[in-house]
């Protein structure tokens, strides 16, 4: 049996390689291995795409190369899928997710509603390219208790300005949270979101203290 590091080395390695092939025989390795699945997703898979978001960022990846890698985690995360269970059947709040307007890119976002899911969220998810106005009609019909946008560029990015704006006019008391590629902490208070998460896998531990201090609010 693989120690559990060396298996979520290869599940990394896996997605930045975009080997689809590799990928699975490493989630397989983890599942016969009798370790958690949600460990492959969160420090193997996810954190291959954090390094993809990287390399994307620093020009060493394109579009083409990030969506292979996105075909190798998803081969991943067909193995382990099956495999998971929501840490509680209590929902632990509603929330609306949706790439800003004007942005196609939803990989990002596809692996932070599958973070939520698994961590107790109900999810609402409107896709990409989501004019602002559909994000406060989705608020206005679910009362939902938080709203999650991603950006993954920096043009499109400054559009989470407005659109938190709008979100906030629909319900002052909900809770924004943003990220995407070229999002900091320092933009998204600047821009007044409530939240920020780095990677897919602080996402669920954010959403939740964001909820809580909206609710202590």
């Amino acid at each position: 049996m693989l120690p559990l590091e060396e298996i979520l080395k290869k599940l990394h390695d896996a997605v930045v390689g975009f080997d689809e092939a590799g990928a699975a025989q490493a989630a397989r390795l983890l599942i016969e291995g009798g370790y958690d699945p949600l460990e492959g997703i969160m420090h193997g898979l996810s954190t291959g795409m954090d390094t993809v978001g990287a390399l994307f960022k620093q020009q060493e990846y394109f579009v083409p190369e990030v969506l292979l890698c996105a075909e190798a985690m998803n081969a991943g995360m067909e193995v382990l899928r099956p495999h998971l269970q929501a840490s509680s059947t209590r929902t632990l709040g509603t929330i609306i997710l949706g790439t800003v307007q004007g942005d196609v890119h939803d990989i990002g976002k596809n692996i932070v509603k599958m973070m939520l899911e698994i961590g107790g969220f109900d999810v609402h998810d409107l896709g990409n390219n989501v004019p602002h106005k559909r994000f406060a009609e989705e608020l206005a019909r679910t009362d939902a208790d938080l709203v999650g946008v991603s950006a993954m560029m920096t043009t499109t990015m400054m559009g989470m300005r407005s659109l938190i704006g709008m979100v906030k006019e629909t319900k002052p008391h909900v809770g924004v949270l943003i990220g995407g590629a070229p999002v900091t902490r320092e933009i998204a208070k600047m821009f007044n979101a409530d939240g920020y998460a780095d990677s897919a896998a602080d996402v669920v531990g954010e959403a939740k203290r964001v909820m809580a201090a909206v609710k202590s609010a």
